[in-house]
This record gives C-alpha cells, structure tokens and sequence, in this order.
C-alpha cells in the first residue's frame, strides 16, 4: 500500500499493488456478503451446490491467504522504499515512518469501528511500528528474521488446535477439558458444518447501520487488539519477505523473465499440490471443525506464504513479458491509489450486501460473488488513471500524506506553460 509519499516509483511495484489490491476482494468477497463462518467452511450454510463448492476450492488453493499474503509483502516493500526515499531527501526517515504508521493506525479503527470488522489497516500500522527495526537488515537476514515470526505464528496457532484436537478425540484431563469446552463450542459454532450460528450472522448483517456498528463499538471494540495478537507474526513474517524482495529487486521488476518464471513453477509446483489435498481432506470430512481450522489457519500457512511468492513472481513476468504499456499504466494508477481503492471497496461493497443498503447478505451464492468482484474490479481499473492524470495523489493517499507531513500537499496537478 503506498499513499506516504515516496519519491521515487517503480512502475512494476506500483502495478503488482494493483493486482493485490484487486486481488485481496477475491478473498474478502465471501465476508462482505456471507457470514463469517462461510468464510472458512462452504457447509457452514448446509450443503454447498457444485459451483460454490469449486469456487471454495479454487479459492482454497489459489486465492484465500494467497492475495492478502500478496497485499502484505507489498507493504513491506512499499514502507522501505518510503524509508529510504525520506532518508535520501535529508528528512528524518524515523519522523516520516513513525507519523505514517500511527495515521495508519488511525485510519484502520475508523475502518473498523465505522465500516467493516475485517479492517487490516490497524494491523498493518503495529506491524508498521516494527518494521523500521529492519530497515537496514540484509536480504538474508531479512529472511531469517521472516522465518522466526512464522515459527511463532504457527507455534501459538498450532498449539491451540493440538489442545482442541485433544478434546476432540477426549485425550484431554476432565480439568483442562472443562476450561476448553466453551471455545470449542465457539469454533464449532464459526467453522463448523451448518453452523447454528449462520442464520443469526444474517439476520445481524441484515440490520440497521446502528446495530451493525454498534455491535462492533460494543461486544467487538477489543476485536482490532485480539487480531493483532493473532496475525502480528504471520504478517510480519510476510513484510519481512516484502522488505528482501523489494531488496533483491525482485518487485521493481529488474529479474530476467527466466528467473521470475523459474521461481513462480517452482512456489506453485511445491503448494498448489499440497493446498489441493488439503482441500479434499477438508471436503472429505465433511468440514469437520478441526479438520478446518488446521488447514486454514495452522497447515496451509507456510505453502500459503510460498504461493504468495509464486504469485508475485508470476505477475511480474506477466508485467514485464505479456501485458502492454496500456494494461500496465492501468494498473499501476491502481496500485499508486491502494489506500483509496481498499477503503472504497468496503463502502461499495458494505452498501450493496448490508441491511442498510441493498440487503443482498447472505442471498448471493459463493460463485456468483464474483461478479461483483469484476465490477469493482472494472471501476479501479476506470477512475484511478483519469483521476491521477490530475491530481498527484488518490484522495485518501493526498490525506494521509497531509496528516503525515502535518501540512496541506499539492494535490492538483498544473497544467505545463505552453
């Protein structure tokens, strides 16, 4: 995500921000429009037709942790190059990083508070706050420090799923069982198959604004500081990757084809495989609560996170072999207006499928979701290039640089003396 201001750009950056932007409503569609259990189990409803099932495992596969996991390297990335770019001014890069992070933060429970329980934004900005300790790692080092926030991650994930694996198949001491039962009802409630709790996630996004905000300012206001406990380490981990992409030049676009080619066979030969039969264990349980919560948020996170690099290699040998000086000048104006698009997204789409706008939660099948995805999809293509053709910034980019800078930047592009 840019919108801090750096001054140099990287067309094939700002293009790939592009794609995971757009990519990141792919996943985030089935929580936009589907209670949150659906998110993770295509049962949670009762049995899923053919097409919503295939889409869940394409989703599964290529999509789901794939397109965020994108969209978090991407910041990685994005937030050295703010670094170094304030840095190389003469600004002080720690004043700069340090003022963007806490707007960020500022932006993201905003989000939540007001739109949508998904927010990632406050998320990113703590992570933010961390990222400016590596500034100066090495690739190497980068990564390594990459791999011990996912052993971590998984670490604290993995051991609750052992602990709820073990009341599962009732190995668990009658003391520590009891301390257990009411999460377990919980997951079994969120992730289970035909969820008791799914009607009532409709009817509740159904609602009126105030009830479905104020549910979220109420029994969910804790909700921001309970995800970065959770996500902190799986995205730092991510970032981390980002920062030694951006450093091995890989996300600006200066790898031959054959190396961007060589990386993206190999991260999908290795996960694609691996993600593919967790995804029929999944089905073939019969979306068993613990079955889905290990290959959602335990398992599939390394080769998630492999595919993640996949993806980026991939896009950028598209970028750099196939797609015309057109599609690339399309995408990159979507890329350099992220901020914008990723909160305008969540008003459309919060618009359409909530209580207080068209009312279609719940109604639209898994597959059909993705035509609003193309909509959306179509309009960032549409107004991001016309409307920088004007401006410098994306509106919301052009705010947070202002609040950064703690003064009002040019925004309106001057039309050059003739």
């Amino acid at each position: 995500m840019s919108g801090g201001g750096a001054t140099t750009r990287y067309e094939s950056l700002d293009a790939i921000r592009g794609v995971a932007v757009m990519g990141i409503l792919a996943m985030n569609i089935v929580a936009f429009a589907l209670p949150m259990s659906a998110y993770f189990n295509p049962a949670a409803g009762g049995s899923p037709s053919t097409s919503d099932l295939a889409t869940w495992a394409f989703n599964f596969v290529f999509v789901d942790s794939k397109m965020r996991g994108l969209f978090s390297v991407l910041f990685g990335a994005s937030t050295l190059l703010v670094i170094e770019s304030a840095a190389a001014s003469g600004g002080s890069a720690a004043k700069t990083h340090y003022a963007r992070m806490a707007w960020l933060g500022l932006f993201g429970l905003a989000h939540y508070y007001l739109f949508w329980f998904g927010d990632i934004l406050s998320l990113y900005a703590v992570c933010g706050l961390l990222l400016f300790l590596f500034r100066n790692r090495s690739v190497r080092a980068l990564l390594i420090w990459a791999g011990a926030f996912l052993f971590v991650g998984l670490a604290l994930l993995g051991s609750t799923w052992l602990s709820m694996a073990m009341f599962d198949a009732s190995k668990m001491p009658a003391e520590a069982a009891a301390g257990l039962a009411e999460q377990m009802t919980e997951f079994n409630a969120m992730m289970g198959p035909s969820s008791p709790a799914y009607a009532k996630d409709v009817a509740h996004f159904l609602g009126s604004y105030r009830e479905i905000a104020g549910d979220r300012m109420g029994e969910g206001a804790i909700e921001p500081l309970i995800q970065v406990m959770l996500f902190l380490w799986e995205s730092m981990a991510l970032m981390l990757i980002g920062m030694a992409l951006f450093k091995s030049r890989m996300l600006t676009g200066e790898w031959s084809a054959a190396r961007y080619t060589r990386w993206a066979t190999t991260c999908f030969a290795i996960a694609a495989p691996v993600l593919a039969w967790m995804a029929w264990d999944s089905a073939h349980t019969g979306f068993a609560t613990m079955t889905v919560f290990g290959t959602s948020l335990v398992f599939s996170t390394p080769f998630d996170i492999l595919m993640t690099v996949g993806w980026a290699a991939l896009i950028m040998l598209l970028i750099q072999t196939r797609a015309s000086a057109t599609v690339r000048a399309r995408l990159a104006a979507t890329g350099r207006m992220a901020f914008t698009n990723y909160l305008v997204t969540t008003i459309v789409m919060t618009t359409i499928f909530y209580g207080y706008g068209l009312g279609l939660f719940g109604s639209v099948g898994r597959a059909g979701l993705y035509l609003f995805c193309f909509g959306m999809w179509a309009a960032m293509l549409a107004w991001s290039k016309p409307w920088l053709a004007r401006f410098h910034y994306g509106p919301l980019e052009w705010l947070w640089r202002s609040l950064s800078r703690f003064s009002l930047q040019p925004m309106r592009k001057t039309a050059a003396v003739q």
